[in-house]
């Protein structure tokens, strides 16, 4: 929690004096708990959040979450209802979802979605007639307009270009619907990345998701950070037992591991149920124990996985392995293991499972 709060003074020195944090605490606050990690911020005085479904909405309200509550994606109409139940702002994705979330017949709260290059949810920004046309929706009470910068993660020409094309046509929207009357509310533009590399586009909020939690999408991307962001989690397993291997002898599902020499090895209560990659195995990860590497040998399992603990003396049932964090002079970042897979923190992270045991360090 210690470093949940370095890194709110991180980003909130490094935005313009008026935006304001909306943390996104979907997917489980990107695996850390979404629940603990919003009380937390509660606690710190933030009262905006971003959601991806009404369900993680109605979830952050029956932990007695305050403040508002924006869902970023698609609310189905069966789930409309949800809305004011559990005091949800929708985002609008496009006119006729506006006018099908109007015929409702119940006020709601929105935020207007502007779609300005990702092509994703949004109505295009140079559409000025559907846009004005949501806040002619009587049951809509609009509180925010905001879009998504898709690159903003780039540094490229190209990229970087395209950027700010996407900012231009956002506040010139905007622009246009102060020109005719229409009072937008709220603006949202940038995301983790975009204040990283353009905050300067601003706006009275940020969607901060991943560098919320101390990490962004990937080791280039930290590296091009001008503040320090410190990693909120570590995942920890327990050494379940240690069973020794004469040479020849093999090991796990399809006996995939197979000892060269007399190996001593340790099973871990972890597995890729709990979000460990399977991609993982047979030696392509490992974890700490004691301060020292413990190879992954043989396929993880959906519960358990076994490492090799031969160099490292004296492990026994009880003792803690680390899968990301650190164990002595040593540690594991999400950025390693994110690499030896392929893949992004973000993606690594909330595919953390429900199973894990999220425990609040001070």
């Amino acid at each position: 929690m210690d470093n949940l709060r370095k890194n709110i003074a991180a980003l909130q020195n490094a935005a313009p004096k008026q935006c304001r944090l909306m943390p996104v605490v979907k997917a489980n606050a990107y695996g850390h708990g979404a629940v603990l990690i919003a009380k937390e911020l509660n606690r710190l005085g933030i009262t905006s959040f971003c959601v991806a479904t009404a369900d993680e909405g109605k979830e952050l309200r029956q932990g007695g979450i305050k403040g508002e509550i924006l869902v970023l994606g698609y609310t189905p109409p069966q789930q409309f209802f949800m809305l004011p139940k559990y005091r949800l702002t929708q985002a609008v994705i496009d006119l006729s979802y506006a006018r099908r979330l109007n015929s409702n017949g119940k006020k709601v709260r929105v935020h207007l979605k502007i779609d300005t290059g990702m092509r994703r949810l949004g109505i295009h920004a140079e559409k000025i007639d559907e846009i004005c046309a949501v806040f002619k929706c009587s049951n809509l009470i609009i509180d925010g307009i905001f879009t998504h910068l898709c690159c903003a993660d780039s540094k490229t020409a190209a990229d970087v270009k395209f950027t700010a094309a996407q900012a231009e046509a956002f506040y010139s929207a905007v622009a246009e619907l102060n020109a005719r009357g229409y009072s937008c509310g709220k603006k949202h533009i940038l995301a983790s990345c975009g204040l990283v590399n353009c905050p300067d586009f601003s706006g009275d909020l940020m969607r901060i998701g991943i560098a919320l939690y101390g990490v962004l999408s990937s080791r280039a991307n930290l590296e091009s950070c001008p503040f320090t962001l410190h990693p909120v989690l570590s995942v920890k397993a327990r050494v379940v037992l240690t069973k020794d291997l004469h040479a020849g002898e093999a090991a796990g599902y399809g006996l995939q591991y197979k000892a060269a020499s007399s190996r001593k090895i340790a099973v871990l209560s972890i597995g890729y149920a709990d979000g460990i990659p399977r991609a993982l195995s047979c030696g392509h990860g490992y974890v700490l124990i004691n301060g020292s590497k413990a190879e992954i040998v043989g396929r993880i399992c959906m519960d358990q996985m076994l490492v090799d603990i031969t160099e490292i003396p004296g492990v026994k049932s009880g003792d803690i392995a680390v899968l990301i964090g650190q164990s002595g002079e040593c540690e594991i970042t999400a950025y390693d293991l994110a690499e030896q897979c392929n893949t992004i923190t973000n993606e690594l992270l909330s595919r953390l499972g429900s199973r894990l045991i999220r425990k609040r360090v001070y």
